[in-house]
This record gives C-alpha cells, structure tokens and sequence, in this order.
C-alpha cells in the first residue's frame, strides 16, 4: 500500500485546486437513463507509476514520460432514481450536481466502486454526510478491508457517517449471472486495484455502459499493455487478469465503458488493437452529450 499513500499525495498537493477549479460536466443517454460524467479535473502523472513498464513501452506509448490522469465521478438518473457513482476528491461535485440542478439532499443512492480518497472525498462534509437521504453500497471485500487497515481512518469515517444507512454485497462475475443491485445496474467483481474493487453495469432498454472505476489509469499504455498494472494497485497481478477479462468481454459484446481516470469525455467504446491482446479506447464524441 506504500505506493498508494504515495499516490494520495499527488493528487492533493496545493496545486490541484488551480488544476481542479473548473466545473465540467457531460451527459449522455443509456436507455431511457441519463449518465453524467462529473469532472474533478487533472494533472500529468509520470511513466514511474506503471508497473513493469519497460523503457521501450515508455519510448513508444508516452514519449514525454507523463499520461493524464483525470478524476471523474458519475451521476445515473433512472426515471425513479438519482444514483452517485463514487465522489471524487470532493472538489468540483457539489458545483457539477447544482449544474444539474441536483442538492445533496436528492441523491437517493451512493454505489461505490472503492474506498481509495479520489473515490470517496466528496461523501462528508463538515464531518457529515454529505447526501443526507441517501443509501450507501459497498462490497463486502471492500468493507473488510478498509475495517482492518491501519491507513483507513479517512474510509472508516465516511462508514461511520453512513452506518445506518449502509449496504453490503457481493458482486458477481462478469459473462455470469448477476443479479441487479438496483433496477437496471448489476455490480461486477473488478478486483486487484482493491480486494473489493467493483465496476457497475449500467442497462436500460438493451443499452449498456460498464462504469469501471479504476480498471485503467493510464490509458495510452494499458490499452496495448493491458498487463501493465499501477505500482499502487493492491494486487498487481490480479489488477492485471481483471483489466484483461473485462477488456475482451466488453469488446466482444460491443459494451460501453466509462472511467474515473479516463480523460474527458471519459465514456468510450473498447475495440481490437493492432496485435493480439491489444485494445484501443475510441472516445465518444462530445457533440452527443445532451
């Protein structure tokens, strides 16, 4: 978990807030779903953060040394529903949901993917819930987990807050059946960024999108290398098999991604690469955002 702490301190140092201080957001149709990505914004992270990258993968893919990563958070509104898909830093979410004409008192539920501070910066304020009415999900693993780390004070405060209106689960696997967790989004086990790490699949009148979570970070590499992993990812070997499998799944089933780490538009579509075992992320056009 070194690598990881080391991670947190990149993102909050005093310059993220002049990076961050725009306000972005973008909204597209699954279904009879509206899926907005909310833009925490970003900074260049450098090729030392890719795991058994080698000097000619760096040469090839990010001639500079640096990738983008960005934080997104999501906002699913079904016809019943307005669903928060994790709440980056914290930073831009409250001006990105007033934008949308959404309070913290009309969040409804909470999913998220995982507990790491980019995830869950948003969820107090003050030192209190930040979406008062709404219903917290977590998986099981991912609970366990923050419960018994030492480093997971900030985690088990936000649990604290929600307590009473806390939901475990356990995801399923992805190409099984999976059982909604809420009409139309099923929970899919993503592990090895965390022990609980889990995307969400989003579905409404046969259209799909897989918001993955932290499945990728750096793009340009994890694309043609998915075996790249993160040297902050809990289990980098499994952070890879997962990135793999659902690589070839969503391809294969022409599945809609979106990412907390993806640069804008952050929503796109996986295709096969040049070679075999490689991807390529194609962008969605903005012009389709609503």
């Amino acid at each position: 978990m070194k690598h990881f702490f080391i991670f947190l301190l990149f993102i909050s140092i005093s310059n993220w807030n002049r990076i961050a201080a725009r306000e972005t957001v973008l909204t597209y149709n699954i279904g009879d779903f509206q899926v907005s990505i909310l833009s925490e914004g970003g900074q260049d992270a450098g090729s030392s953060m890719l795991a058994g990258a080698t000097p000619e993968i760096i040469d090839k893919y990010l001639p500079e040394g640096v990738f983008r990563l960005e934080i997104q958070a999501f906002l699913v509104r079904t016809p019943d529903k307005n669903i928060l898909i994790d709440a980056g830093t914290g930073q831009n979410l409250s001006g990105n949901l007033e934008s949308l004409n959404i309070g913290g008192d009309m969040i409804h539920v909470i999913l998220l993917t995982h507990m790491h501070g980019d995830h869950i910066g948003g969820l107090l304020k003050d030192g209190k819930k930040a979406f008062p009415q709404a219903e917290l999900y977590l998986s099981q693993a991912e609970y366990d987990f923050w419960q018994a780390s030492e480093r997971g004070a900030d985690a088990r405060k936000v649990l604290e807050a929600y307590k009473d209106r806390l939901h475990l689960f356990v995801p399923g696997e992805l190409g099984g059946e999976i059982s909604d967790l809420l009409p139309g989004v099923k929970p899919v086990a993503a592990y090895g960024h965390t022990p609980g790490h889990t995307a969400f699949l989003v579905e409404s009148l046969k259209t799909q999108l897989l918001i993955w979570g932290d499945v990728t970070h750096a793009i340009p590499v994890q694309m043609p290398h998915p075996e790249i992993s993160m040297t902050f990812d809990n289990n980098r070997e499994q952070a890879a098999a997962t990135r793999k499998k659902i690589l070839e799944y969503v391809q294969k089933n022409r599945i809609r991604i979106a990412g907390a780490h993806i640069v804008l538009p952050a929503i796109g579509d996986i295709r096969p690469g040049k070679a075999e075992g490689e991807y390529e992320f194609i962008p969605m056009c903005t012009c389709e955002a609503i």
